[in-house]
């Protein structure tokens, strides 16, 4: 039997009562969440691969469509993450009794004449003109999603600079220190202010203590928890204040759901390789749509001879990380962005920002405190005291906060129900007057906690 508790700790600082939680695994569940349990263990029977005889298609096609079934009812509830599941992808299913594999340089092709690179340059050049840079000086390719993109990125960044030191904000994805991990980078963690923004004057005392080193920065176009949006301008000038020339600095651009957004936003930060950005990458999957994991990288084509080495078993250029790459995903990317057109996108845009906003809104109206960037669809808020009602809805959470990621297939049903339920729960959870809602002033400040102390205090 699974157990699971979920143990509360107060303490007082001054005038600042702090909310602690931390999950462990010895309490009951409930009755709902047994049965929930135990439906999973039988389909885990029911999926073990046991027979060598094969199975019929009668069998199989009812435990896909049970399966389906399963994600339909978790879809209507999918909050938490940076997946947009409104896609249809259903034209291309010809395609799918085709391996197709994109190994290579997209821009050479391969000896392997089932790959989809052509889709793939096509989609490289929308987004090479998106972030501006020309068709004869940029390189990049489709990738597995952001993770791939960060690490070509900061790897193009590491050749090009040898010993320079990794630089990248505490709000940063967990890949970043990952990469420097697996590169045996130095790695200096940045403070951030509350918006999750790298904090600019922590950057540069960084920087001067380190001068003799060359940079390479990571900057996040859209932190993964609260949205913060990195200020490339206030980052070069930085960078310029610190005596830092062009040759002695890279940035990598963390774009992940952001990348694709905020051109679309006339008074957003511009990202462009006007700038003296080194690379760029995004996720396909989170703002346009997939199926599955997938990414486009974008670099200058002067950095990628240093990465390359020619294949003559599949006569082409190896300059990915990876070997062996999906062609399918390309077509995925080209298909989505052939049928959007630009003002689609663009107002797909604007109504997730407008129904984060409305989120925010909503929340604030019933005393839940919560907080929404500039420009931004992730709104974040208290975290549920119950996982339960976590796992429901499906909720990114890191220690007191939670957010929900507002995209196309959020609506406002869903919003309405999820602050329904979630004063609902509140309700039980303090009932009593023993607890009170989580104080998380020190991670989005106090004009966004509604917590007694700064419920109060907003008052006056």
């Amino acid at each position: 039997m699974y157990y699971r508790k979920i143990s509360i700790m107060e303490s007082v600082e001054g005038n600042n009562m702090a909310v602690t939680l931390t999950f462990n695994h010895d309490a009951k569940l409930t009755r709902e969440e047994e049965r929930h349990e135990n439906v999973d263990e039988n389909n885990s029977d029911r999926l073990a691969i046991t027979h060598c005889i094969g199975e019929t298609d009668t069998h199989l096609d009812a435990l896909i469509s049970r399966y389906a079934q399963t994600l339909t009812n978790y879809n209507l509830r999918n909050l938490g993450y940076p997946t947009n599941q409104d896609f249809n992808y259903e034209a291309l299913a010809p395609l799918l009794q085709f391996h197709l594999n994109n190994a290579g340089d997209p821009f050479l092709g391969s000896s392997f004449s089932l790959n989809s690179m052509k889709f793939e340059v096509s989609v490289l050049d929308w987004f090479a003109k998106l972030w501006e840079i020309e068709k004869n000086e940029y390189w990049g390719y489709v990738t597995t999603g952001g993770t791939e993109g960060n690490l070509h990125g900061i790897l193009v960044g590491r050749e090009q600079l040898p010993d320079g030191i990794l630089y990248t904000s505490e709000d940063s994805h967990y890949s970043i220190y990952k990469i420097a991990k697996m590169y045996r980078m130095k790695c200096l963690k940045v403070g951030s202010l509350i918006s999750g923004e790298i904090d600019c004057a922590k950057l540069e005392a960084s920087l001067l203590a380190n001068k003799d080193k060359p940079a390479i920065i990571n900057l996040n176009i859209g932190t993964t928890l609260k949205g913060g949006i990195d200020d490339l301008d206030l980052v070069i000038q930085t960078l310029d204040k610190c005596g830092f020339t062009n040759d002695q600095f890279y940035i990598h651009c963390d774009g992940a759901l952001y990348g694709i957004m905020l051109p679309f936003i006339k008074q957003a930060l511009r990202i462009s390789f006007k700038k003296p950005i080194g690379s760029v990458t995004i996720s396909g999957h989170k703002f346009l749509g997939c199926p599955s994991p997938c990414g486009v990288l974008i670099t200058r084509l002067k950095y990628i001879n240093a990465l390359s080495s020619d294949v003559d078993i599949i006569a082409s250029r190896d300059a990915t990380i990876t070997g062996s790459r999906c062609g399918h995903a390309p077509i995925f990317l080209w298909y989505a962005l052939k049928k959007m057109g630009l003002t689609r996108l663009e107002n797909e845009v604007h109504d997730c920002i407008f129904k984060a906003r409305y989120l925010l809104n909503q929340l604030r109206d019933v005393g839940i405190g919560a907080m929404l960037n500039e420009y931004s669809n992730i709104v974040v808020f208290e975290r549920p005291l119950d996982d339960n009602f976590t796992r429901r809805w499906n909720l990114a959470s890191n220690k007191n906060i939670s957010h929900v990621v507002v995209l196309k297939h959020v609506t406002i049903e869903m919003l309405d129900t999820f602050v329904r339920e979630f004063v609902q729960k509140r309700s039980i959870w303090y009932k009593d007057g023993q607890l009170q809602p989580l104080c998380i002033a020190n991670d989005v400040g106090s004009k966004n906690c509604a917590c007694a102390i700064h419920k109060i205090s907003s008052n006056y």
